[in-house]
């Protein structure tokens, strides 16, 4: 059974206990939109709790997520009834809620963040219920506050106003612009803020609209001034002629994006926050020199920064991926493509395989050349696909060589273990990187002749 179906027989068995179950939030607003949604919300209209939990068992396992306003989890559908909410203090767990089944639909809604969210759908008769005007919005692609005296009651509605805007190609309307602006976000904890800008990255066709949304309301000044010194920092017009280093960062985030739908999430958002701060070490580092705008060294400045951002969002491991590792990675090699690519003096296998072990290079490949494109202009940017044609055909696009020499191995030459053995290994596996082994014989041997040599060199 389905989502929608699960959802449908529950309407049903709703109807004939005399009340109303309704479609809400972001599954009405995709299905006007023509978009697939899976996550399904139900909003029941005249059964108290405690009949309606009994309902619910009828028809599947209920599993009681917010008992004490009553919200249900029946498979995977959110069976809730309708509630106010009130603020009784600072941050998202502030508020009192109290459900209540009698409650009008037009009540009931006033709840909802913006009008477009707070449309609701009657399966049994195929009705709209449209108090606040959310339709017309969508039509007009306008994003409008429901209730203008309880919207900035919680903060992160400003931040989903970012990501909506982006999202579904919305312009914000004057008053929820000047709602926004006057809206504290010092209470969002790192969490909350992330899942929202997550989203604008990932689910955005061009996740600058929300960036730039951001910045005009006020919410890159108060959340992330280490973009906000992006803004006005100039750079050289022969190299990048579309402007400063906030608009060319923009346009890589857009480059980005159209280069990572065909990745795990956590590489997607390797990709993107990598995109989001690969230039964060160019305010710090861009001068003068010579009547030309120089940013050198721009790529190991924009690590601090970056670490800044990735704690203030709390990004570190996500499935058991190290994002946070790969983000800096990006950030700190992210010129290494085009160096290598046009360097006078050969590049060796050996550079790749070092190169690996510090940054997915597939991922580094992929956001040079985002950076690359990210400028108005013609600039030949073949220098990225050279350089991921090395990486694979040496197998390293992922990740360096696994070692070929293992603790055991020197073991069973009669190494004790200490301190020795991590420097045979280390000194196995460079000779690994530069090529000069290539089997585990090979790595033997090599262990072998380091060995002796150490023991040569020793005092007597």
């Amino acid at each position: 059974m389905t989502e929608f179906e699960l959802a449908s027989r529950i309407a049903e068995r709703v109807r004939t206990a005399n009340g109303r179950a309704l479609f809400v939030g972001g599954w009405v607003r995709d299905r006007l939109l023509g978009r697939e949604s899976k996550d399904i919300d139900l909003e029941i209209h005249g059964i108290e709790a405690a009949p309606l939990r009994t309902l619910l068992e009828d028809v599947a396992p209920v599993n009681a997520v917010g008992e004490s306003f009553t919200v249900y989890k029946v498979g995977s559908v959110d069976v809730a009834l309708p509630r106010t909410e009130s603020k009784t203090g600072r941050g998202h767990r502030g508020f009192a809620v109290t459900g209540d089944p009698h409650l009008s639909i037009e009540e009931a809604s006033r709840r909802r963040d913006f009008t477009i969210n707070a449309i609701a759908w009657d399966p049994v008769t195929e009705q709209y219920l449209d108090p606040h005007g959310g339709r017309a919005d969508l039509e007009s692609r306008r994003l409008r506050v429901v209730d203008p005296a309880t919207f900035g009651d919680d903060s992160l509605r400003v931040l989903r106003a970012l990501q909506f805007a982006a999202r579904f190609d919305l312009s914000v309307d004057d008053q929820t612009r000047r709602i926004c602006r006057a809206t504290p976000l010092d209470d969002l904890p790192a969490e909350r803020i992330w899942g929202e800008f997550e989203k604008l990255l990932l689910l955005s066709d061009r996740p600058s609209r929300g960036f730039e949304l951001a910045l005009e309301l006020g919410v890159v000044d108060r959340l992330f001034p280490e973009l906000k010194a992006l803004v006005g920092c100039e750079q050289e017009p022969e190299w990048h002629p579309e402007g400063d280093v906030w608009v060319h960062t923009m346009l890589v985030i857009d480059e980005a994006r159209t280069r990572i739908d065909d990745l795990p999430r956590p590489q997607r958002v390797a990709m993107m926050l990598g995109a989001v701060c690969h230039d964060l070490g160019k305010p710090a580092t861009t001068e003068l020199i010579d009547g030309r705008i120089r940013s050198r060294n721009h790529e190991e400045a924009g690590v601090e920064p970056t670490l800044t951002v990735l704690d203030r969002l709390n990004v570190r491991c996500m499935d058991g991926y190290d994002v946070r590792h790969q983000v800096v990675g990006l950030v700190a090699q992210h010129l290494k493509p085009g160096m290598w690519h046009w360097s006078t003096s050969d590049v060796g296998d050996g550079a790749f395989r070092r190169l690996a072990r510090k940054v997915d290079l597939e991922l580094l490949a992929r956001l040079a050349k985002s950076d690359c494109l990210g400028r108005t202009g013609a600039f030949d940017c073949s220098a990225m696909d050279w350089f991921l044609g090395r990486a694979r055909a040496l197998g390293v696009e992922h990740a360096p060589p696994t070692p070929l020499l293992l603790g055991r191995h020197l073991l069973t030459l009669g190494v004790m273990p200490g301190p020795e053995v991590g420097l045979v290994l280390k000194a196995v596996y460079e000779q690994q990187l530069d090529g000069h082994v290539a089997t585990l014989d090979e790595a033997v041997a090599a262990a072998q002749e380091i060995i002796a040599g150490r023991l040569a060199a020793r005092p007597r």
